[in-house]
């Protein structure tokens, strides 16, 4: 058939339950890339396939764009860097990887200038190590992606991932209710953006819709369960929460959100403020210190640095950030100038 991947499954059916298998195979190498098997009750079939399509969807393309880029190439072309910067945004967020990822979309982006992908996809990593505060230069790397966001968009104005970057630079400029429509025109575009979908729960609880938050975020999860940025995903739903004061609801998600990558600064400090809330303020001082050694800044050496450098949305969650994480901070030791 002269295809690179093949991708095969079958469905078996046993009274009201289905297995479905599916695996991924190179068909250059016959070697199994990806597997996974999917055990439901059949109820409404529709709702089952959306999911598994999906399922399989958001699995596929996090596998083939982690097999392309570890193809080797003697002259990589714009999609080869494309390719290697995905994959490089698909492993655990840290510094060193958000910008390995910004250095192969910078070399995509000088082979071809044009490219509405490269353009898109340096502003998503741009703007995304804003927002995961892991960057030294967070009004540069801002202004960079709102550049790149918007020629992409005068390029490609039906481009999913072009209104993503832009979606993404309205919620690195706290605009998130302008962010919304962004993140559902690129979610109508393509339905298994997951990455979009989470990124409209968090705008959805800055904006105010908090009760909106956790379901959406609860779908990124179960729509790609081994998400490289599920941590985020468990991350909001426990600072929800932690915001609705159900402290130890918010310690078994933020727990999760820890263990899935312990690297991420404000994780840390949404579960120190648990911790303390929670009557364990040792616990919490612990990740407090760990939180402002990660960070690099001084943003965690008061509550006032924080109240001033933070994203908290409208008044009234700004109001629950108060009563809770605010509150949870001062029990772990945070001073408050």
């Amino acid at each position: 058939m002269g295809v690179r991947y093949v991708l095969e499954g079958s469905v078996r059916r046993s009274d009201k339950q289905v297995r479905i298998n599916t695996q991924l195979i190179d068909a250059d190498t016959n070697a199994h890339l990806w597997a996974e098997r999917f055990d439901r009750d059949v109820g409404d079939l529709f709702a089952l396939q959306n999911e598994i399509t999906s399922r399989i969807a958001v699995a596929l393309e996090l596998e083939l764009v982690g097999a392309e880029a570890s193809r080797q190439t003697e002259r990589p072309d714009a999609l080869d860097y494309i390719f290697r910067g995905r994959a490089a945004l698909s492993k655990p967020l840290t510094r060193d990887n958000y910008a390995e990822a910004i250095s192969l979309f910078e070399r995509a982006l000088a082979l071809d200038p044009r490219s509405v992908a490269a353009q898109s996809w340096l502003a998503n990593a741009l703007t995304g190590r804003v927002l995961d505060q892991m960057t030294d230069s967070a009004e540069a790397d801002i202004a960079h992606a709102e550049r790149l966001a918007a020629q992409a968009l005068v390029a490609f104005a039906w481009s999913p991932l072009a209104h993503f970057a832009k979606g993404q630079v309205l919620r690195a400029h706290r605009r998130h209710k302008e962010a919304i429509p962004e993140f559902e025109i690129t979610l109508a575009l393509n339905r298994n953006w997951m990455s979009a979908l989470a990124a409209l729960g968090w705008c959805k609880l800055f904006s105010g819709s908090i009760e909106e938050a956790i379901p959406i975020e609860e779908q990124a999860v179960r729509l790609s369960p081994r998400d490289p940025y599920i941590c985020t995903r468990y991350g909001a739903i426990g600072l929800v929460h932690l915001l609705r004061s159900h402290n130890e609801e918010a310690i078994i998600w933020l727990e999760k959100a820890h263990n899935a990558n312990s690297k991420v600064p404000p994780i840390l400090t949404w579960l120190a403020s648990a911790y303390s809330l929670n009557g364990e303020p040792e616990r919490a001082a612990a990740l407090l210190a760990e939180a402002r050694r990660l960070s690099r800044d001084d943003r965690y050496s008061s509550i006032a640095r924080l109240r001033a450098v933070g994203t908290w949305g409208v008044p009234k969650i700004r109001a629950l950030f108060e009563a809770t994480y605010f509150a949870g901070l001062r029990k772990a030791g945070m001073p408050e100038e």
